[in-house]
């Protein structure tokens, strides 16, 4: 599998020859966005920054667009998405995306503001491998904030996401590392395990 970043809350998940696009940034946002074809299109809340679907067709590639809580499945992959809180640019909803590709636990916690889950929302996450967490306040969980939850979901892998210098560098300072960003993440099952909240910094494309 390798993950690329593409700022803001956009990522591209490859692995075979299938794609999985996070929270495309939309040709309506004042944020640089990018454009390749997708299968499957994840959007966490309605906001420009966040919902650029039109950027995920490409060639005779037409992505499966998923936009809110509830189970799903294509390509034989599992996708469950969970009803969560977002004030960024506005009180919304927000989903929390579950899905297990390549034999790793992916979740998504989008545009999220709230510091604590519900239990029955932890349970449903159960073990997770790679979690995505916004950091930037405004919004979204503070540096403070998004590491304890970050902690607290004892995920192996922790990649910060919608965030500037400055709150890149508290959210490092919580977790007690040093900026070391790579330009993507080729990860196996293999590859995380024995790992504790390991944070990886992505340099956005």
């Amino acid at each position: 599998m390798v993950i690329t970043y593409n700022g803001a809350e956009f990522f591209k998940v490859q692995f075979g020859n299938t794609t999985v696009a996070f929270n495309p940034i939309s040709k309506d946002s004042k944020l640089k966005t990018s454009r390749f074809g997708a299968d499957i299109a994840l959007v966490s809340a309605n906001h420009p920054d966040l919902n650029g679907v039109e950027n995920l067709s490409f060639g005779d590639r037409e992505p499966l667009v998923i936009s809110g809580p509830g189970e799903y499945e294509t390509k034989d992959i599992f996708v469950k998405g969970l009803q969560s809180h977002s004030s960024y640019g506005g009180s919304r909803l927000n989903t929390i995306y579950l899905l297990s590709l390549d034999g790793l636990n992916l979740c998504f916690l989008g545009a999220i503001d709230t510091p604590e889950l519900k239990k029955e929302t932890v349970e449903e996450l159960g073990e997770i491998d790679i979690l995505f967490v916004p950091i930037g306040g405004d919004g979204v969980l503070t540096p403070a904030e998004a590491y304890r939850l970050a902690v607290s979901l004892e995920s192996k892998l922790i990649i910060p996401m919608h965030y500037d210098d400055k709150t890149l560098k508290l959210f490092l300072k919580e977790g007690g590392v040093t900026d070391g960003a790579i330009e993507k993440l080729t990860v196996k099952k293999k590859d995380v395990e024995g790992k504790e909240g390991e944070i990886v910094i992505l340099k956005a494309e």
